[in-house]
């Protein structure tokens, strides 16, 4: 890894356009948000897509989910050939569709298929192959050292600990300690992920648990500057209007003008979401139909664009 920060892969959120945004502030790898393997398998252009990157991006993760072994190897061997550095397996995802077929956080209560997974890519793929878990399935089956183990025990390179249970999804705080025992039962490396809301969370996280590195997700909404250590209230207007118009016009240049400067009202809004505005101009943004009348709405609260379109 080329640092000890890394965006999480926050499936709507960490696309192409911000990825390469907080790889410039100083995110130290690529996590591209989960694809099914059956859409993989099923030629579908929505994923294919999703899994485009640049070249500077490198390290570069894909991550792959399925309840399914061979579906599985059979589309991160398609994968494969888009060249990533590591090969992730989602073992953490709540969303109901997801876990409850048995994918995502689904696999955490099967640990015999959860093993096999991890076997078969591992012996089948020639780049590492890594797991995103969390604790359990609930508070009654946190079984998080088993799973770590039989994923180190089937040759998995990194493990990446959400420290929640699934049935917890985002709510309630996240469990440090059982991070800690995570790093201490493998000797693989540990990325820790879980209630980073600060610049001081962050080395509050690795001093409790000794991880290798921190996975930020939701602090990173609007405040890309966390990679560079640097709290929101520490970034100037003139900094997030740079930051602001290079991501509009990154997501513009990936989408569409329509479709990005649609997807980018959830990243506007988290931006805007610390400037005292009034409710009314806050729609006025959240609802401008062109680029170049969001510039006229961002102008009004002191957000000017400074520099040239230029899609770099």
């Amino acid at each position: 890894m080329h640092g000890d920060l890394i965006l999480a892969p926050m499936r709507g959120y960490s696309d192409l356009p911000y990825r390469t945004i907080c790889r410039s502030l100083g995110s130290a790898m690529s996590y591209i948000s989960f694809v099914g393997a059956m859409e993989i398998l099923s030629n579908d252009e929505t994923s294919w897509k999703t899994l485009e990157y640049e070249p500077q991006e490198h390290p570069v993760v894909f991550q792959i989910y399925d309840n399914n072994v061979n579906r599985l190897l059979e589309a991160a061997k398609l994968i494969r050939s888009r060249n990533p550095d590591m090969i992730d397996v989602n073992m953490g995802c709540s969303v109901r569709k997801v876990a409850g077929r048995g994918a995502g956080a689904g696999l955490l209560r099967d640990l015999k298929k959860l093993g096999k997974i991890i076997h078969g890519l591992t012996s089948t793929l020639d780049i590492p192959v890594s797991a995103k878990i969390r604790l359990g399935w609930d508070q009654h089956n946190r079984n998080y050292i088993a799973v770590a183990k039989a994923i180190e025990d089937n040759g998995g390179a990194l493990i990446a600990v959400h420290a929640r249970t699934r049935d917890q999804a985002f709510r309630g705080e996240a469990d440090w300690d059982a991070i800690a025992e995570i790093k201490n039962a493998v000797s693989i490396p540990i990325i820790g992920n879980g209630d980073v809301k600060t610049v001081e969370d962050i080395d509050h996280l690795k001093n409790h648990t000794g991880c290798d590195a921190i996975m930020i997700g939701r602090a990173a909404k609007g405040n890309p500057w966390i990679f560079q250590r640097r709290n929101r209230e520490e970034v100037s207007n003139q900094e997030v209007s740079t930051i602001l118009f290079r991501h509009l016009d990154r997501m513009i240049k990936f989408y569409g003008q329509d479709l990005g400067l649609l997807r980018f009202r959830k990243h506007l809004a988290a931006y805007i979401k610390p400037m005292q505005i009034s409710h009314d101009r806050h729609i006025a943004l959240l609802t401008s139909p062109t680029p170049s009348d969001l510039s006229n709405q961002l102008a009004k609260i002191g957000l000017e664009r400074k520099e040239h379109l230029s899609f770099s």
